[in-house]
């Protein structure tokens, strides 16, 4: 059987978007570090190109044979990359914030924790096909006994992502593609709640023992907090109203730019808020640099390719009579959802910020590299769904 052309071709068309915006979004920061115009597109047409024939050539492959073996390799390769960083040498890596996240090779950037979150998602899709199965006549407690060696394995890997590499937003991402994973793989709902509700305490204690965290939530608050005070009573809204003048400037001029594009935009290249105003737009910011030069139907349409991608996905997931298949399917989709809204609901002021890419828009060689490489294991297990 062949692999889905369908979903080949649509993640292929985001990829060709994320070179245009890489294009006409890069002016203020061609500027700023003093590269040629072209800078950026040329990167990002070597990152898509990559990423396509990298799609290409895992879809080819035989899935018995294959997707194991580079599951796993991703998953132990990638942690022992993240485990290795605080050790390597500065020449070899880049620090931000003081955290190293990003290996140095051959004039580019290597995330490690993009392809870890591909190489988690297929061990865990591989060991809950094994271990786990209905919930039926099984207690909360058993639940938790079963679910207890993930767990470990959870908080070693948000230890190494949001301790040593300063990086909650991608916890945030793989904590609830876990959750919903375990739902799809047979755990009762009544479980999903009591790990949720674990997962926020946990959330709360990461926050509150970093003060850049705890300023990002303070700076997010003073945006969204009128809309949520006038709801309550006026002495209880006092306590909690933060000072207006640490209103987050890069959230405003974001929901600015988003306002200034209008319905249709204002054209190709014609936007002024990337100017120096959204600090690398074009990584982050991307959404509402879209939003800006290319309008609603500009966003409209990007969502439209992206929805659709997440729906090939889980047909191939429901089509597929593998359960660690299927697993890992929905996991991919469920990532790639949440890393989605998470960046959208950040740029719109509607949740803090939390620094993650849109997959397959945004700039950067990992992300869409990393993105591409779980696609094309994807579209290697394609070949065993009747998608007809």
């Amino acid at each position: 059987m062949k692999a889905d052309r369908k979903l080949f071709t649509l993640v292929s068309i985001l990829i060709g978007v994320s070179i245009i915006l890489s294009y006409t979004l890069s002016t203020y920061a061609v500027l700023l570090f003093g590269v040629d115009e072209f800078h950026f597109v040329i990167r990002q047409t070597i990152f898509g190109v990559l990423s396509i024939l990298i799609m290409w050539i895992l879809a080819q492959l035989d899935p018995d044979k294959w997707l194991t073996p580079l599951g796993f390799t991703l998953l132990i390769g990638s942690t022992v990359l993240m485990i290795a960083m605080p050790f390597l040498p500065d020449f070899l890596v880049s620090a931000v914030g003081g955290a190293k996240r990003w290996i140095k090779l051959f004039g580019f950037s290597l995330a490690p924790v993009e392809f870890f979150k591909i190489g988690f998602i297929y061990f865990l899709a591989w060991s809950f096909s094994r271990k786990l199965g209905h919930h039926a006549g099984i207690g909360l407690a058993d639940e938790f006994k079963r679910f207890a060696p993930y767990g470990v394995v959870f908080i070693g890997a948000m230890f190494i992502i949001a301790f040593v590499q300063n990086d909650l937003g991608q916890v945030v991402v793989l904590a609830l593609t876990l959750l919903f994973m375990l739902m799809f793989a047979g755990s009762s709902f009544r479980f999903f709640l009591s790990l949720l509700a674990g997962s926020l305490l946990f959330f709360i204690f990461f926050i509150f023992t970093a003060e850049h965290r705890l300023l990002r939530i303070r700076s997010w608050w003073a945006l969204a907090q009128e809309s949520i005070l006038d709801l309550l009573p006026v002495s209880i809204a006092e306590q909690l109203r933060v000072p207006t003048e640490v209103e987050p400037y890069q959230i405003g001029h974001s929901l600015n730019a988003i306002h200034n594009g209008g319905f249709f935009g204002v054209g190709l290249a014609n936007g002024t808020f990337k100017l120096g105003f959204l600090s690398e737009v074009h990584t982050d910011f991307v959404l509402a640099g879209l939003a800006e030069e290319f309008g609603f139907m500009g966003v409209l349409f990007v969502v439209f390719i992206f929805m659709w991608i997440i729906q090939r996905i889980f047909k191939i997931a429901n089509r597929s009579e593998s359960s660690h298949i299927y697993l890992f399917s929905i996991g991919m989709g469920l990532m790639l959802s949440f890393a989605f809204m998470v960046n959208a609901y950040g740029i719109s002021g509607i949740t803090p910020i939390k620094g993650i890419s849109v997959p397959f828009l945004s700039y950067g060689g990992s992300a869409i590299i990393a993105a591409s490489v779980g696609i094309g294991m994807v579209l290697m297990a394609s070949k065993k769904a009747d998608l007809t």
